[in-house]
């Protein structure tokens, strides 16, 4: 199958590149960058030495349908609205990687993004691309829209709660703590070696965008709005999240029936791994072994003096909660087993 990436030589882009030409049924046949037209790839992406003698070329969205059977645009949040707009004309499966068709409600743009949503007609073709949640509409969809990484983080660790009706919908706390490649391959003073090196830097206490579709995913399972505070914290690591997810119980419980719960939700699922040992440094998720993985470790611990759930997930930003989601949901969509190129162990130590 022949596949395209639009805006190739950001991080996502990289690891889509790393993914796509390892991948045994895909044929890269283009990566875009007008930045960096007529350059190899391997001087952006050094790590695909030998792997690809591809260069990067000029957008052309019309063009792109006579090329390839899938595109995968992975451009700034309000740019690919514009873009997705001319290539929905060619016939080309689309796999969006910005947040401009996660949240199904076009007014929730104006709040969350500060920008009025061009084409809200687009947004209803467009299947959020979480495979856990929605695997059989992504298996029958053209377009799909890839979650935010600290999004489908917490929506994969509050999911199997929410679902089994045991904690106050009112009162959940997510506290997400997120490597630097999150912050993109643009530099700024935020991310330059001497101010980000060594931090726990709150970046975002309130008001993180990615809380729409935490609350978004998890209103359609409950059938109820749900309510959740986030915070946000940029931390002395290059990949990975770990968010906290503190919620509060509605009665007593016993930890069988949160193990029960989470089995019932995820003992099939390919990439979920549920942690909770009671020996050794890796007791509960932790990111720095998932890096370069698509697994997302999920763990909880029971806090009986307030009643308090608290649950722990962990992901490689760049890989669940980016480019690993997308060709999971790439092998969905054409009838690939859904772990083709995503079935590796994390690099330990690193």
């Amino acid at each position: 199958m022949k596949v395209g990436v639009i805006g190739g030589t950001g991080f996502v882009g990289g690891e889509l590149l790393r993914l796509l030409l390892q991948h045994p049924k895909i044929e890269v046949v283009f990566a875009t960058s007008r930045q960096h037209s007529g350059e190899p790839i391997q001087r952006t992406h050094p790590n695909l030495r030998g792997f690809t003698d591809l260069q990067f070329t000029e957008q052309n969205p019309a063009n792109v349908g006579k090329v390839c059977d899938l595109v995968f645009t992975a451009v700034p949040h309000g740019t690919a609205v514009e873009l997705v707009t001319d290539l929905v004309k060619t016939g080309v499966r689309i796999i969006d990687m910005s947040a401009d068709f996660r949240l199904q409600n076009p007014q929730d743009y104006s709040k969350w993004y500060g920008y009025e949503h061009d084409r809200p007609d687009l947004i209803s073709k467009f299947t959020y691309g979480v495979p856990e949640l929605h695997r059989s509409e992504i298996k029958s969809s053209n377009y799909v829209s890839c979650p935010g990484c600290m999004a489908v983080t917490s929506i994969l660790a509050l999911a199997p709660i929410i679902r089994s009706g045991l904690i106050d919908l009112e009162r959940i706390v997510v506290d997400a703590k997120i490597g630097s490649s999150g912050a993109g391959v643009e530099p700024s003073a935020a991310n330059h070696h001497a101010e980000r090196y060594g931090v726990v830097r709150p970046y975002k206490p309130v008001g993180h965008r990615h809380t729409a579709e935490i609350e978004q995913e998890l209103a359609k399972i409950s059938g109820k709005n749900v309510k959740v505070a986030m915070s946000a914290h940029g931390v002395n690591m290059v990949r990975g999240i770990l968010v906290t997810c503190h919620t509060f119980l509605k009665r007593e419980i016993v930890i069988s029936d949160i193990w029960k719960s989470y089995r019932a939700s995820y003992q099939d699922e390919p990439f979920v791994r549920l942690v909770r040992d009671k020996r050794g440094l890796y007791r509960f998720p932790d990111p720095k072994i998932l890096v370069g993985s698509n697994f997302c470790d999920i763990g909880f611990d029971h806090d009986t003096h307030t009643n308090r759930l608290v649950i722990l997930a962990a992901i490689d930003n760049l890989m669940k909660g980016a480019a690993g989601s997308a060709i999971q949901c790439m092998n969905l969509m054409f009838g690939f087993p859904e772990t083709e190129a995503l079935m590796t162990a994390g690099i330990h130590p690193v």
